[in-house]
């Protein structure tokens, strides 16, 4: 039996290749495969449940379906921290807390989305402390549809924006911050997405070598996770 771990999927109507590419994925799971976790930017935006999700809603009716079969879990990222644990339980995902500790295939293994990691990128740090409270997003949820399609427009638009003149290193995740985490939890394994630059870490810990496996984007290509008893491997897809 088999765990998968994806992340950054950015799913959007916008570029319909790749929800195809997924929809397909799932439709053709390996039978050994007893869960999928989803952590975090599973969507390119959301601005509450009552979010069109234009493109999306086979993908919601497929997991759903999957879902009586397969454990789905799904941990907020920082583009889809407004979907709700009902919204979740209605189609089908089990909404995890960000950090959640799992055990697995005799591995004590923690999973974040990331972004709390990279404490270098202060002004993100800031607002992500604001828009994850829950006065912002009553505030927020107080707006009309259309106002909170247009405030979810100009937000990507201002972080892209500030991306493209940030240094690399400022989005990357803190070595120290890293090392922090997991010693706090001691684990042997820490899963996290949002960088965007998959691969497998090993780091010395008080004399113990743990591995961070950081989870790739799906835009030109598309990366899996696959884990179990006798395997840690990243699968990369072309997405064309």
């Amino acid at each position: 039996m088999s765990t998968l771990f994806i992340s950054d999927l950015h799913l959007d109507s916008k570029r319909p290749n790749v929800i195809n590419f997924f929809i397909n994925f799932l439709n053709n799971l390996s039978h050994d495969i007893k869960a999928i976790y989803i952590l975090g930017d599973f969507v390119e935006y959301w601005v509450g449940d009552d979010d069109p999700a234009v493109g999306l809603q086979e993908v919601f009716k497929l997991i759903k379906k999957i879902s009586k079969k397969i454990d789905i879990y799904f941990m907020h990222g920082n583009r889809d921290f407004m979907i709700s644990k009902k919204y979740c339980e209605e189609n089908g995902m089990k909404l995890l807390d960000d950090p959640t500790i799992i055990n697995l295939y005799n591995r004590k293994i923690l999973l974040m989305h990331g972004d709390t990691l990279c404490i270098d990128d202060k002004e993100y740090q800031k607002f992500r402390h604001m828009v994850r409270s829950e006065e912002w997003q009553k505030e927020m949820l107080k707006k009309s549809l259309s106002e909170r399609l247009l405030l979810a427009k100009n937000l990507r638009e201002k972080s892209k924006n500030e991306t493209d003149n940030k240094d690399e290193f400022i989005m990357d995740v803190n070595s120290e911050e890293v090392k922090k985490i997991i010693l706090k939890y001691n684990v042997d394994i820490l899963i996290h997405g949002h960088t965007h630059r998959p691969n497998i870490h090993k780091i010395l810990c008080n004399g113990k070598e743990v591995k961070r496996i950081v989870l790739g984007d799906w835009y030109d290509k598309c990366y899996v996770l696959e884990l179990n008893q006798d395997k840690v491997s990243i699968r990369k897809n072309n997405l064309s």
